[in-house]
């Protein structure tokens, strides 16, 4: 029997306070250079979307946006702030659900998560009302950062940016890929592989980069932990040569979403 290889991640270590305008792909080269390490082919960076946000400047304070009338009625139904619920509205096509725990929502990218991902977790003045916005469009980001990857290190790499989502049906948050570059984000088994029993798969498909950004946010870790990207190995067999679709490629079709 073949046996599946040895998978390994860690996080990158000595990263700086990133703000607008750094370069994330110099940080990741100084750090691997600090533990005498450099990126190989196969390595699949796996990156938080709060320091690709911060880079990128979507940073934005509360006080500066103006409610609508829906944001005052969702402010109603929920007892939250009118202006976090503008912003939310702003970052979503679809407010899905409405509680005062969480408004879950399309994002405009198409992914389905609480309050549109904006959050004030790790943000520098986040007590005060500042808040972080997903990138503007998470899988140009992860193509744009590949790109600066492969071309100061002459390497061939995958990049996915991850944030921690719910799941339905299940309590407790994970790892997801909100942008990819260079990795599958799928790979569907169906009618191409059998079980034990020689049965052929009839409903397999794995969540590839999914699984790659929930296996680096447990090493990365979710608070005060300063550790925002983690470098996977023995991946290789899912890093493509080609940017891919991006992560957008791995949301289920609103035809067959039962939720909604």
């Amino acid at each position: 029997m073949k046996r599946n290889p040895e998978l390994t991640v860690r996080p990158l270590t000595g990263l700086p306070m990133f703000a607008t305008g750094m370069s994330i792909t110099q940080a990741i080269c100084a750090s691997l250079e600090g533990e005498d390490d450099r990126l190989r082919d196969g390595d699949i960076l796996v990156v938080a979307q709060k320091i690709v946000s911060k880079v990128e400047g979507r940073t934005r304070d509360l006080a500066d946006f103006v409610p609508t009338s829906d944001a005052h009625e969702l402010a109603h139904e929920t007892g939250r702030d009118p202006k976090a619920m503008q912003a939310i509205l702003e970052e979503s096509s679809k407010i899905l659900r409405r509680t005062p725990a969480a408004v879950i929502a399309a994002h405009r990218t198409g992914h389905v998560l609480a309050n549109a991902g904006i959050d004030a977790s790790n943000v520098e003045g986040g007590e005060a009302g500042r808040v972080l916005l997903w990138p503007f469009d998470p899988d140009t980001s992860a193509r744009a950062l590949r790109s600066e990857l492969q071309k100061e290190c002459e390497v061939r790499i995958g990049v996915v940016i991850a944030d921690s989502m719910g799941r339905a049906w299940r309590i407790g948050t994970l790892g997801n890929a909100i942008g990819c570059a260079g990795v599958s984000v799928l790979e569907d088994r169906r009618g191409l592989a059998q079980d034990l029993y020689g049965r052929t798969l009839q409903a397999t498909v794995i969540g590839i980069a999914d699984s790659v950004a929930a296996m680096a946010a447990l090493a990365m870790g979710e608070g005060a932990e300063g550790t925002p990207v983690a470098l996977v190995r023995g991946c290789e067999r899912w890093v493509t040569e080609e940017d891919g679709p991006g992560a957008v490629g791995g949301l289920r079709p609103i035809e067959q979403d039962m939720f909604r």
